[in-house]
């Protein structure tokens, strides 16, 4: 990813859903102009959910979220299909549900349509195929008012079985891109208001203020590029008009020592934490990557309180470490070596880790007495928040890596406090 792109979890996610052979993938690629959906007239062409991340005016940057047929449960292939397209309702912003026109909205379709409902996405019924329904209804020469009275009554059958308003129903064709552009209208009309004030640390710092990273480069690092964290925060630095110093924690006594003066924030990497924090002196800010996406998620104040079960857990406990992208994992891997050995070392006890990437997250958490996830920067501000959701009602404590290696060294306190200013922190107790 480069700086000039906009992150997938920035980017508005359109989900696609329906049964299968409702035209869904016609419905895609008459929105966005292109063929990104292969279609066939075979039942079950699209197998897996597929995510496309475009500029689609006059939406801006968006994800486009393809599904199989939600009405596959033919055998277990089929049920976990459903599955997957299902766990794509979580990280959804918009959803379109598309039906066959010709057909009319079946019970399959109620059920996909109350799933949506449920979760409070904001939707768009799409009656797909309406130059077929016009067809079917209308043989013959009709009059633009004739043609248009069957598909109206169906909307308005629609409308009232399902107890949704008219504006949510659209007749659209993605044969002959009738309504596909009010299609896309429609959808930005229900585009979630952002909160232009969420920044990652711009509100914290000030213009030509000296910002240091610390960014190791180690076995588990990508080779040519920094992860995506440290380019947005860097990102973010640069719009404020302060200065970022990035340096390795190898060369950081030296950097500090070079520079003549104080920096106004150090910014490390959580696995550096322990490090870093006894070169940088007291009295100078320090906090992590990890932290800063915490609260740039909303959830500061929960994996916070989550840190402390670490020192509540018993011996043979269960504990969840998920996190949100899907890299190959390497034997100095944070998630699955380094913070199970830390947590080891730190309360002198052995414990079950179970480990999760990408979509996957577990939808029992019940067997787990805690779970820690990653900073979350691949995950949407919706997929975030349903798994803090999901861990609040089973009642399950919940933190993340930078957090957790914060407490575990001591310097949680310290990572947290430049936070006084522009966080309710009353509820936590450490401060």
């Amino acid at each position: 990813m480069s700086l000039n792109n906009t992150p997938s979890a920035e980017r508005l996610h359109i989900g696609i859903f329906g049964k299968r052979n409702a035209g869904k993938s016609s419905v895609i690629n008459a929105l966005t102009g292109q063929n990104l959906a292969i279609v066939s007239d075979i039942k079950g062409t699209t197998t897996d959910p597929v995510l496309k991340s475009m500029e689609l005016l006059p939406l801006g940057p968006v994800v486009i979220i393809d599904t199989p047929g939600l009405d596959d449960d033919a055998d277990i292939l089929g049920e976990l299909r459903i599955q997957k397209a299902y766990q794509m309702l979580n990280k959804t912003d918009i959803a379109i549900l598309v039906i066959d026109g010709t057909v009319g909205m079946t019970e399959e379709d109620k059920k996909i349509l109350t799933r949506i409902q449920d979760k409070k996405i904001p939707y768009i019924v799409v009656l797909n195929k309406a130059d077929l329904a016009v067809s079917k209804v209308c043989p013959g020469n009709q009059s633009d008012s004739d043609v248009c009275k069957p598909l109206d009554s169906m909307t308005t059958q629609i409308a009232r079985s399902c107890q949704i308003a008219k504006e949510h129903i659209l007749w659209v064709s993605a044969q002959d891109h009738s309504n596909i552009q009010e299609l896309k209208e429609l959808t930005g009309k229900l585009i979630p208001s952002s909160d232009n004030d969420r920044y990652i640390v711009r509100d914290l710092i000030r213009p030509m203020d000296l910002i240091v990273l610390v960014v190791p480069i180690d076995s588990a690092a990508p080779k040519g590029r920094l992860i995506l964290p440290q380019q947005q925060t860097i990102r973010d630095i640069l719009e404020s008009g302060a200065v970022s110093i990035v340096v390795r924690e190898t060369e950081l006594a030296d950097t500090l020592k070079k520079l003549g003066r104080d920096p106004d924030l150090v910014i490390t990497d959580s696995q550096a934490f322990k490090q870093v924090s006894a070169i940088v002196p007291e009295h100078v800010p320090l906090t992590s990557f990890s932290i800063l996406f915490a609260r740039y998620k909303g959830n500061l104040k929960t994996v916070v309180h989550g840190a402390y079960t670490l020192d509540k857990l018993k011996k043979g406990d269960k504990i969840l470490i998920s996190e949100g992208c899907t890299h190959h994992r390497q034997c100095g891997d944070i998630g699955t070596v380094k913070l199970p050995n830390l947590i080891r070392r730190y309360t002198g006890k052995d414990f079950e880790f179970e480990f999760t990437s990408g979509t996957e997250f577990p939808l029992n958490l019940s067997e787990y007495q805690l779970i820690i996830h990653c900073g979350g920067c691949m995950l949407n501000e919706r997929e975030m928040k349903y798994r803090l959701k999901c861990a609040e009602d089973a009642h399950i404590p919940m933190t993340n890596y930078g957090t957790a290696i914060a407490y575990m060294n001591g310097i949680l306190n310290r990572s947290i406090s430049i936070f006084r200013d522009t966080l309710d922190l009353k509820e936590i107790q450490i401060l």
